[in-house]
């Protein structure tokens, strides 16, 4: 049971997780805190105890209780606090808490995004004067319901450059990808719903799929797409509605679906009716011509997600959903009616950016970079033996099981101490109880020299 003294003490310690409090600062006294609450002076004392004892702060007589700064506070903190919070792998949030961190010093090899200096050269402080120039007034408002109908003429063109028709009237704008399968989900998603997605697949994505009740089945992911044997399985035993998926730049695996295995999949939701939500949010980290399933399908079974985060900054949050014109005005409805709209002057801003010939060169400066850290990483697996799901010529991920791993997670545990944080394959799995040997590496992070050093010796000593 938890008592007064945890409470008043968990609090502090969230206030002080979230700078509230910051390294040396004096936090109100026993007394302050009593009358504040109501609470008895000991019970006060009791919780300044329990931070204490948790190496969050320090007691200096005569003056009362301090922060620690944050080296001595990691030194101190239990196993089982956020030091070591490894060992809560298996909740959906772990990764997204690991991946909101700023650990300067640690190389976070299984990150989501590119590293920030591939990113640097949009610079969003120059583009400010631009935004505010395209009109002043409309941003003190919420803005349409669809979003920023000048951004969704330049999405029409992006998309045709994938090969994929669609309207403006055919597009919602949306807090970045997450939001927009968010979206997806509330529409038509009831609680016990059985739904497809890929696995290995986007963690977050089962997170929101089991906050919503439904039945989550995995469609096992190959290296050229899913299995469609089991694919089909499913759809005759278990009728799905929808099936997730990512056809390009699959997150954890980084394959590819090829072109047979694209049209195979259209013809079983054709057959099945299968409604498919593709999310692509790396879009502008590969070539235009791979193959797309709304590109073959038209947005006829399809559901495209697209994003801005990866090739522009996570911190502008603009995504957008292409479907159906009549999908989209319903789930136009159903952002207002959550949301009201979504950040008209993040939209702008990708406007402005997307109208700048600098843009064109970003992309192929990032393709470029993309593909030299993708060749360096699987020449690194290949130096250690290490097995590789999918070789692709460029991707973000690189789905690989190190010699002699078993369990990944265990061998991410040994990896923490020299500040290495991976990202062990159970995470990616719809059962999140399965060992794996399987992790995800992000070839940006793996061209740190302390990376593959660390890793040698970590190999070495499971080894010997």
């Amino acid at each position: 049971m938890t008592t007064i003294a945890d409470s008043l003490a968990n609090t502090i310690e969230r206030q002080i997780a979230s700078g509230a409090y910051k390294a040396g600062d004096k936090l109100p006294s026993l007394r302050e805190l009593a009358q504040l609450h109501g609470y008895a002076k000991n019970t006060v004392v009791a919780a300044f105890e329990l931070l204490v004892s948790r190496g969050l702060v320090e007691p200096r007589r005569g003056s009362g209780y301090f922060v620690r700064p944050p080296q001595q506070q990691q030194a101190a903190k239990p196993p089982e606090d956020d030091a070591g919070s490894l060992g809560r792998a298996m909740d959906i949030v772990w990764l997204m808490r690991e991946q909101l961190k700023t650990q300067p010093d640690a190389i976070a090899v299984g990150d989501g995004f590119p590293p920030i200096a591939w990113l640097a050269d949009v610079r969003l402080d120059k583009y400010h004067p631009k935004v505010v120039r395209t009109g002043l007034g409309a941003l003190f408002r919420y803005g349409s319901r669809f979003g920023y109908a000048p951004l969704r003429d330049h999405l029409v063109r992006k998309l045709a450059d994938f090969g994929i028709g669609a309207e403006p009237r055919q597009i919602v704008l949306t807090h970045g990808a997450n939001e927009a399968m968010d979206i997806v989900v509330r529409y038509f998603v009831p609680p016990g719903g059985k739904v497809l997605v890929d696995d290995p697949g986007y963690y977050p994505l089962f997170g929101k799929l089991k906050l919503a009740g439904a039945q989550v089945l995995g469609v096992p992911r190959l290296a050229d797409g899913p299995d469609l044997e089991a694919l089909e399985r499913l759809l005759v035993a278990e009728r799905p509605r929808l099936f997730f998926t990512q056809s390009i730049a699959h997150n954890p695996t980084g394959s590819d679906i090829s072109p047979a295995k694209a049209f195979r999949v259209l013809q079983l939701a054709q057959k099945h009716d299968l409604l498919i939500v593709e999310n692509d949010p790396l879009a502008d980290f590969k070539p235009t011509s791979l193959p797309r399933l709304a590109a073959l399908d038209q947005l006829e079974r399809t559901i495209y997600i697209g994003s801005f985060s990866k090739s522009f900054s996570a911190a502008l949050r603009v995504g957008f959903i292409a479907c159906g014109a009549d999908l989209a005005s319903d789930l136009a409805d159903l952002k207002a009616l959550i949301h009201v709209s979504s950040s008209e002057y993040c939209e702008r801003t990708v406007d402005v950016i997307l109208s700048e010939g600098h843009y064109q060169r970003h992309l192929n400066r990032l393709q470029t970079r993309l593909g030299e850290a993708t060749r360096n990483a699987i020449r690194l697996f290949e130096s250690v033996d290490a097995e590789v799901f999918a070789r692709t010529p460029q991707s973000l991920y690189v789905w690989a099981a190190l010699p002699g791993v078993a369990d990944s997670l265990a061998f991410a545990k040994e990896l923490l101490p020299r500040k290495i944080v991976m990202a062990p394959g159970r995470i990616f799995s719809v059962d999140s109880t399965q060992v794996s040997r399987w992790s995800r590496f992000n070839v940006g992070a793996m061209a740190d020299p302390r990376f593959a050093k660390a890793l040698r010796v970590a190999l070495r000593r499971q080894a010997g």
